[in-house]
């Protein structure tokens, strides 16, 4: 019962989040960008179910603008007290099961303190597409006006937030297959690097937007 009722809790909010974004679409507000970056390297892991991290390390490229978008910043309102954040360090990054519906693909990207203390999460993490080569593809992000809440993570304990695009054939929006996913958590400018093994992403096109809701408590499994 308890992992069907998480299920639905992460339906509903996906499915909220899209909607959110017709309306932000049609009125021309709202926060259509992913924030001003602040890097945020990370691995996300595989999209096919429960993968994590390669390394904790990050990996930047300073040839590359990549981790400057996935940097953008997760933290609106009041975020939590710097003290308790939870830093790059800290974490292990991954992405679960696809949860597709109604020409939508909707991962979980998941953060796990991996630490022996307590932190918080609060916001949106920085995301980012790459190719092998480290370099961007696609825009930038848009976030959900989800308000955020804070989460805090015992030491084992995973929080994720959404992240949700269009089918490209389905969109018809140009699209390019990933390397992997940087990941940055909220506040930080270090990021964690997923491999991203789920397939093509839209990079280009009225229909190639990358959409995200803020961070929640579990695994969104």
């Amino acid at each position: 019962m308890a992992k069907t009722s998480q299920r639905r809790h992460r339906a509903a909010l996906l499915a909220g989040s899209v909607a959110v974004f017709g309306l932000l679409a049609g009125c021309g507000s709202g926060d259509d960008s992913a924030g001003t970056p602040r890097t945020v390297p990370g691995t996300a892991a595989p999209a096919t179910g429960g993968a994590t991290t390669e390394s904790s390390t990050p990996t930047t490229d300073p040839s590359t603008t990549a981790t400057d978008s996935a940097t953008a910043s997760a933290s609106e309102s009041t975020p939590a007290p710097a003290g308790t954040r939870c830093h790059t360090s800290e974490l292990r990054a991954s992405v679960g099961r696809n949860n597709p519906g109604a020409g939508q693909e909707n991962f979980p990207v998941v953060l796990t303190n991996a630490s022996s203390r307590t932190c918080t999460l609060y916001g949106y993490p920085g995301t980012a597409f790459v190719d092998a080569s480290g370099k961007q593809l696609g825009p930038d992000p848009k976030r959900s006006s989800a308000e955020p809440e804070t989460v805090t993570l015992a030491p084992g304990q995973s929080a994720w937030a959404g992240l949700s695009f269009g089918n490209p054939e389905v969109s018809g929006a140009k699209s390019a297959t990933p390397a992997a996913l940087l990941v940055t958590p909220p506040d930080e400018e270090d990021a964690l690097k997923v491999p991203w093994t789920a397939g093509e992403v839209p990079v280009s096109g009225n229909e190639s937007s990358v959409r995200l809701i803020p961070f929640s408590p579990g695994t969104g499994a």
